[in-house]
């Protein structure tokens, strides 16, 4: 269940793939339907995100810092804006309906009578609800002979209803009988999923029935057998939507059956420690009501025995996960101390876990510390230093945020923290001393920390800077191909000479290419070849070049086209 506040979102899907970038993005499509624990706050948004690993993602946006995301995936814990965050934000856009405020002279809208349903269930469940029981049946029989699948389903429950607790577990296993789905091809594969999905229904059709102790066991042994396909299967990603249905089922059942805290501890602890444990989204926090403080404490005591005999990070996780269902934030805390990364990864889970218990203060000194450990390493946590920052800035405390971003900068040089050095220093007024020292040192100490290669740097920073000409001479000899074509697209207009010098040059390796990529970008430099002429004077000059090119090129009949479109 999702827990908003009402808020409108201050970000957009494009917002998301600029964040993350294409493949990102795309990725993260994939996994929107699968989030949940979705919270969304004033300024935060967390939820978990299942996969192979189930992992926790929270994206954070203000006015002043924008959209930021991280995440205790690999990828995410190096500072990435990565799938598990794009998912986590598509969620939350689906889960609310942003307004955009109205201008200032339009009109005030008249509120509505009644709210609009915002789905189809919202539709549905009314009328439905509305039917007697003749008008009920009368659309059960009518819609089940039409829908082949809700009949069928309709008598599987038909099946259960009458079956007893042998007959339903011969069924059960009759459907999921191991090696099909390893062995056999697509189809057959399609079947077995079918299979699985029926014997979820007939869980279903078990608590329905009254029966949720039958359905608690059935889907403990539907998961074991599932465990043993899962790990005979070369590709068992198909296998991600039953398991989680399985999942929930069981779940479901437990909450309605109250089964023994003892044993579904020891059935918890084992199944997420199994083989596919971490790829279902079991939250130790959603059984709390079912095991209690009784059966927490022994879940964490299995994990922890597991984690002890075998200290893997699936079992970490697992024990940490426990702490967090139990409420211990301290026991928390002192876990991930146990075990700190030096990028300062680890502290930053440990800030969040405590800004997520009310206790800002500590939170934001553990943030610190673990900036303060990684120093001036080029690796440290990107998550780590943004959220420190903001929350520097939510205190008031500029200074320190500047301070922050003049540290990074030292240590990484890179456009990104000379950027973000220069947004911090012109919040507290102290940009143009701020900015004096970064180009000395871009242009002086080419061995310092991150400044390996500060020319190439010096010349993005010069231009991002607007200072064109700068960046021009400080581009002899170092710039890359990228780097002189936007100088020259930037000087076309008050140096033509010189762009038409970095036009031929960057053209000429491209005539060797035979691929459309290249010949696309041979078209756009010739259109810029030919402004330089028409900037010089010497359009003559320019005509001889293009026929001299023709004929030399003349083989390559796409670019021929190409050139032929764009009057070449």
């Amino acid at each position: 269940m999702a827990r908003t506040t009402g808020i409108q979102l201050d970000f957009t899907e494009d917002d998301l793939r600029r964040a993350a970038g294409p493949e990102s993005f795309s990725r993260g499509e994939d996994y929107a339907g699968a989030v949940h624990g979705l919270d969304i706050g004033e300024t935060s948004i967390r939820a978990a995100v299942p996969g192979r690993e189930t992992y926790r993602a929270e994206l954070v946006v203000t006015r002043r810092t924008g959209l930021t995301g991280s995440c205790d995936c690999p990828y995410g814990a190096d500072g990435h804006f990565c799938k598990h965050c794009v998912a986590v934000g598509l969620a939350a856009l689906r889960q609310t309906s942003p307004v955009a405020p109205p201008s200032a002279d339009a009109p005030v809208p008249v509120p509505p009578s009644a709210p609009t349903p915002r789905t189809s269930q919202d539709l549905v469940t009314p009328w439905v609800e509305s039917l007697d029981r003749d008008a009920l049946l009368a659309l059960l029989k009518e819609e089940s002979a039409a829908d082949s699948g809700l009949r069928d389903r309709l008598l599987l429950r038909a099946r259960v209803a009458q079956a007893d607790r042998a007959e339903v577990r011969d069924l059960v296993k009759g459907l999921l009988a191991p090696g099909t789905f390893a062995d056999d091809g697509h189809a057959e594969r399609a079947l077995y999923l079918q299979d699985v999905a029926r014997a979820a229904t007939i869980l279903r059709a078990l608590i329905a029935a009254g029966r949720a102790p039958e359905a608690v066991d059935g889907a403990r042994w539907a998961l074991w057998r599932l465990a043993e396909v899962y790990e005979s299967a070369d590709d068992a990603d198909e296998l991600f939507t039953p398991l989680h249905d399985l999942v929930a089922v069981h779940l479901r059942a437990c909450e309605a059956a109250r089964p023994d805290p003892d044993p579904t501890a020891r059935w918890l602890v084992g199944h997420l420690l199994g083989p596919f444990g971490m790829m279902t989204p079991v939250d130790p926090a959603e059984y709390g009501n079912i095991l209690g403080p009784t059966g927490l404490a022994r879940a964490l005591g299995l994990a922890t025995e597991a984690w002890r005999n075998d200290p893997t990070d699936k079992a970490a996780r697992l024990r940490e996960r426990l702490l967090k269902a139990r409420g211990d934030v301290d026991a928390l805390v002192a876990a991930y101390a146990d075990d700190l990364a030096p990028d300062g990864a680890t502290h930053l889970r440990i800030a969040l876990e405590l800004d997520e218990a009310g206790r800002a203060g500590e939170a934001l000194e553990w943030a610190e510390r673990g900036l303060q450990t990684a120093g001036e390493r080029r690796d440290v946590n990107q998550q780590l230093v943004e959220w420190t920052c903001v929350r520097h800035v939510r205190a008031g405390r500029l200074d320190d945020a500047l301070a922050v971003r003049r540290t990074r900068f030292r240590a990484h040089g890179s456009l990104s923290s000379y950027r973000s050095l220069r947004s911090a220093a012109r919040v507290c007024g102290r940009w143009e001393e701020e900015r004096d020292a970064a180009l000395e040192l871009l242009r002086g100490n080419g061995h310092h920390g991150g400044f390996g290669r500060s020319s190439r740097l010096l010349v993005d920073v010069l231009l991002d800077e607007g200072e064109v000409d700068a960046a021009w001479e400080a581009a002899a000899g170092h710039a890359d191909d990228r780097q002189l074509r936007t100088l020259a697209d930037r000087m076309r207009d008050q140096r033509p000479a010189d762009a038409l010098a970095v036009y031929l040059r960057l053209l000429e390796p491209l005539k060797q290419s035979t691929k459309d990529e290249a010949y696309q970008e041979i078209t756009r430099l010739l259109r810029s070849v030919r402004a330089c002429h028409h900037r010089l004077g010497t359009p003559d000059e320019f005509s001889r070049h293009m026929a001299a090119l023709r004929t030399e090129l003349k083989r390559k009949r796409k670019l021929m086209q190409l050139l032929d479109t764009n009057d070449l």
